[in-house]
């Protein structure tokens, strides 16, 4: 090595050891914010070990918490993890970094099918997490004749036995989206009409209603504390796997389905280490340790890393002949957005 480069070498080393200790170990620090109970938390043990990386582990329980955060600019993270139709104005107003996910080493493990996606057509903004659907869950033990119809009826206008013995999410976006479902209405419609007779139906809901929660889905399900549950189908796979008496139903009148990703917020303090650990991910081994843990699908190719409690479950594997029930979540404009807000206020309030 020439004596030039030996004096750089060492001037670096010189001032990477003059820096305090806690700005050292800064540089080996992750911020990840997640959806609650939506990582093995023994999985981010694995990433530590194998890149000397700290990860800090935060949760939200919606896109409308994240979208907050992120517009309030009131905290940094290195990597999120927003839904596939949040995404596009996420990029549009600037808050995601450019992280070229098609370049990086593992994405040769993505399948085909999402590959490309519109909400981020060449992947330069996200990398796929898992995906799956929001249907309902219900306890055959507690319902008399022990099955429901595939239908949003059974939600909204429960049968005598249920009431006051469901659980919906307290999120504006998956009620509503719910609600126009089952009535037929466009998911981003701008109606004052159809608005006006989505709120009619939440409200008639209500007070059918034992709680709205978002959180500790699994553990309400399991424990058999609702006999129905508005609820996304990896923690349905995970309460059956508890109380094997739980069903999951894809209702015909359209079965909302998400992609939850991985991405990079603009003011990332250590998008690196975002980087490396997106890429991480992305390798099949990890991709199906989260899917073992979590009950969900992932993008990549690690079938072969996945066991066969979930490979024969329905609220994991659906039957081919629901797909044409799946419904993919759109990105609305801001004047429906601003009529979803103003319904949840009002039922809310």
């Amino acid at each position: 090595m020439p004596l030039k480069a030996c004096f750089g070498a060492a001037l670096v080393a010189a001032t990477l050891f003059a820096l305090p200790a806690a700005a050292q170990d800064a540089e080996k620090t992750l911020f990840f914010y997640n959806w609650t109970d939506y990582y093995p938390v023994e999985l981010l043990t694995k990433f530590e070990k194998e890149t000397g990386i700290k990860v800090i582990l935060d949760g939200f329980d919606s896109n409308d918490t994240l979208l907050a955060k992120l517009q309030s600019g009131g905290a940094s993270y290195d990597v999120i993890v927003p839904s596939d139709y949040v995404i596009p104005g996420l990029i549009k107003d600037g808050l995601l970094m450019k992280i070229d996910t098609n370049q990086m080493s593992n994405y040769a493990h993505m399948k085909d099918a999402f590959r490309n996606p519109d909400f981020d057509p060449k992947h330069e903004y996200s990398a796929p997490y898992l995906w799956g659907v929001t249907g309902l869950a219900y306890d055959s033990a507690q319902v008399e004749g022990g099955t429901l119809e595939a239908s949003w009826k059974e939600y909204f206008e429960p049968r005598p036995g249920l009431e006051g013995k469901i659980a919906a999410l307290d999120t504006a976006s998956d009620e509503i989206l719910a609600a126009s479902l089952y009535l037929g209405i466009p998911q981003c419609t701008e109606s004052n009409e159809d608005a006006a007779r989505i709120l009619e139906l939440l409200q008639a809901q209500k007070e059918k209603l034992k709680l709205y929660s978002s959180d500790s889905t699994v553990d309400r399900m399991a424990s058999g504390e609702v006999a129905m549950h508005h609820v996304w189908n990896g923690a349905t796979a995970r309460a059956t796997a508890q109380r094997d008496t739980i069903r999951f139903l894809y209702p015909k009148e359209g079965t909302p389905m998400f992609r939850d990703n991985f991405a990079v917020p603009a003011n990332a303090p250590h998008p690196e280490n975002a980087k490396i650990f997106i890429n991480w991910m992305m390798a099949p081994e990890n991709a199906a340790a989260v899917s073992n843990a979590i009950a969900y699908a992932n993008a990549i190719k690690s079938d072969e890393f996945l066991k066969d409690q979930w490979k024969k479950m329905e609220a994991i594997n659906m039957p081919e002949e629901y797909a044409p029930r799946l419904v993919p979540t759109q990105d609305c404009g801001p004047k429906a957005r601003e009529l979803r807000d103003r319904i949840w206020t009002r039922l809310k309030g």
